[in-house]
């Protein structure tokens, strides 16, 4: 396809779709603070060593989890409240997911970007929340979405004034408990005019497919990273945590801490030899 002219993004002082990829990182719920401080304070200080602009990720709340018995959260008080303490400390924006209406202006008073999950995608009245709250909103494509069909929901939150609109891929349903990524989405929906964006953790992700819980194949997430990039994205999404198996959500898929640095340096080396050519 031909290169897009996309709207950049503005989140505080990270640009999303101005030159190398941004990270949104963080683990996938809010554990503890010292768990927060501690991901967001070596990812910001990865990202900056390598040029790379950084978005701290953590949520609040895992409304759409597996069981009822599964860990979900802080809450929202106490979860923007450890979200605040981050950005306030680290120095670096923050963003989280909400899941209805009445949540986006409460979680707009702390985050910079709204993230939208992708089972409620399509949810009008989240939507337009999200968009009269003043703040960019990111919106991850739903399984069961076309990426053309996206455009429906960019136009939803343009129309209620969205300060930036954001899309993300993160895997199509493929049978029962499995999910499998059309490259080819990324290049259809930024043609919407919006930045696009990669969930590597959740797209190696198996849905429900460890009994009560989730499973997924962390260990493919380096190589669909790789190809990511090199069919053009603005930003890259990953769930990390020091300890992923320890994990209160995602274990199977949170990308381990330790090994980020390594991998960031092949999407900044993918990035310049794509930009070059």
């Amino acid at each position: 396809m031909d290169e897009q002219v996309i709207a950049p993004v503005y989140v505080e002082e990270v640009v999303i779709g101005a030159g190398v990829p941004a990270l949104i990182a963080g683990p996938c719920v809010i554990e503890s603070e010292a768990l927060c401080l501690q991901v967001a304070s070596e990812l910001k200080s990865i990202c900056q060593r390598m040029g790379i602009p950084y978005i701290f990720k953590a949520s609040f709340d895992k409304a759409n989890r597996t069981s009822l018995h599964s860990f979900r959260g802080p809450g929202i008080e106490q979860g923007l409240r450890v979200l605040a303490t981050v950005k306030q400390q680290v120095g670096v924006p923050v963003t989280t997911d909400i899941h209805e209406p009445w949540q986006a202006e409460r979680a707009a008073e702390v985050v910079d970007l709204l993230q939208i999950p992708a089972f409620l995608c399509r949810q009008t009245d989240l939507l337009v929340a999200a968009a009269r709250t003043g703040k960019p909103v990111n919106v991850k494509k739903g399984q069961f979405m076309a990426p053309w069909d996206m455009r429906h929901v960019v136009e939803k939150l343009r129309e209620s004034g969205a300060a930036g609109v954001m899309l993300t891929e993160r895997g199509v349903s493929f049978g029962y408990n499995t999910l499998v990524v059309d490259f080819t989405a990324l290049p259809q929906m930024r043609a919407l005019g919006v930045p696009v964006v990669f969930d590597a953790t959740h797209s190696v992700q198996l849905p429900g497919g460890a009994g009560s819980r989730s499973g997924g194949r962390r260990e493919f997430i380096p190589h669909l990273v790789r190809a990511a990039v090199a069919v053009g994205i603005d930003a890259l999404f990953m769930e990390v945590h020091p300890e992923p198996d320890q994990g209160l959500s995602d274990p199977a898929t949170m990308f381990p801490l330790r090994e980020l640095e390594g991998l960031l340096t092949q999407v900044v080396a993918i990035h310049q030899a794509v930009s070059q050519g």
